[in-house]
């Protein structure tokens, strides 16, 4: 999953800056966005991965290392 902040105007005029939406890709989160802006206009678009517990690879080693570290 990746993660897109979407800069939009509204169908009002009013611009409103940051929303994200997270989507397989641009085309899915887009579809999501105007699900929620129904006849918005896309100004920016920024993407960013996703880091989830799922992607990196814990054990029980690592899952100790993890709760026993200390900065």
């Amino acid at each position: 999953m990746r993660r897109f902040q979407f800069k939009v105007k509204a169908r009002n005029g009013t611009v409103v800056e940051a929303v994200v939406i997270q989507g397989q890709d641009r085309e899915d989160a887009e579809r999501k966005l105007f699900q929620m802006y129904v006849g918005c206009t896309v100004l920016e678009c920024s993407e960013s991965a996703v880091s989830t517990a799922r992607d990196e690879n814990l054990d029980v080693a690592g899952i100790i290392s993890l709760i026993s570290k200390q900065e």
